[in-house]
């Protein structure tokens, strides 16, 4: 006991030392331990007995995975965007959604389920969805953005980068100047297309290539199907698979408007017909929402000292992407 007390006593006092003269403060913050979402308001309304926007942010890498870097708490983007959308959809004083998208991008699949999943929310509800363009809305999260009715992007928003990647690389050579060699026993000759260990065939790119273009195409029939670019000229330009600034993106016909996020926010009211409404997103109930443009994916508090967080896409499994990297 006596030993302890020695123990406690040394901390206190090298916590002291190091923060001066002024004695250690230690602030503990309770949090709730669920992890339910929550709906918090952002924007208060303007008028009584108002209607609600729902604001749901797209941010980050897409995928169905769940994504985080090292000691950060990780969220499935698909699983969160479907709760957050299935609030908003049975909430009948919800009579508008804006999404604020921030993101390059992600997975074929998870950017064509987003897709599907905003437009059946559209035609079931009838409520306006709203996409407002931050710093990127490129690739899969514009794609994703064509199921809204309108696209509000700021004039140095990047928007674009319509097309397919499909990324591998190649280690035979540096292996074998290390004496390793693999060795593949495979039922088919494809069946590891695309392995690292020995290099591509010209057949087995081909295969790769009529898959990208399969992507490709249905990409540019989601940006047709929305924006009818009839200029051939213009169209080619468009899903080169460069990117816009938003000022480029309005003058080619790849969004609807120019606007801040309170300009989407406004078009939503609009159109939605609820001129009071206030803002509300959906989020776990730890961390701090004090506008429309606050994080509101904050990891959950942890007892750690060092955070290493990594970029989302550094190392990503192997597959299709409407990725801009």
């Amino acid at each position: 006991m006596r030993t302890t007390t020695f123990f406690a006593v040394l901390v206190v006092a090298l916590l002291f030392v190091m923060t001066g003269c002024s004695a250690p403060s230690l602030l503990i913050t309770p949090v709730p331990s669920s992890t339910k979402l929550e709906e918090m308001t952002v924007q208060e309304p303007t008028g009584p007995f108002a209607d609600k926007i729902a604001l749901i942010e797209v941010e980050g890498m897409l995928m169905n995975a769940r994504v985080g870097g090292i000691f950060q708490a990780q969220e499935n983007k698909l699983s969160l965007f479907t709760q957050q959308l299935e609030i908003a959809e049975k909430d009948p004083k919800v009579k508008a959604v804006v999404l604020r998208v921030n993101s390059p991008g992600g997975t074929v699949t998870c950017s064509d389920t987003m897709y599907q999943m905003i437009k059946r929310f559209r035609e079931k509800t009838h409520k306006p969805v709203i996409a407002s363009a931050q710093e990127v809305m490129a690739s899969g999260a514009y794609y994703m953005s064509t199921a809204c009715d309108q696209i509000v992007a700021q004039p140095t928003s990047v928007v674009g980068s319509i097309g397919v990647i499909f990324e591998l690389f190649e280690v035979d050579q540096g292996l074998a100047k290390l004496g390793i060699a693999a060795n593949t026993i495979k039922s088919k000759p494809h069946k590891d297309i695309g392995s690292p260990f020995r290099p591509m065939t010209e057949d087995e790119r081909d295969i790769l290539q009529a898959s990208v273009d399969e992507y490709y195409h249905r990409f540019v029939g989601v940006v047709q199907a929305k924006y009818h670019l009839t200029d051939p000229e213009v169209l080619a330009r468009a899903t080169d698979g460069r990117v816009f600034s938003g000022q480029d993106a309005l003058q080619i016909g790849l969004i609807d408007r120019l606007g801040l996020l309170d300009d989407a926010i406004d078009l939503a009211r609009e159109m939605s017909h609820a001129k009071n409404a206030s803002v509300v997103m959906y989020k776990r109930p730890y961390g701090y929402s004090g506008s429309i443009y606050a994080e509101t994916q904050t990891p959950t508090p942890q007892a750690n000292v060092l955070q290493l967080p990594l970029p989302e896409s550094v190392a990503l499994p192997k597959g299709f992407y409407y990725l801009w990297k």
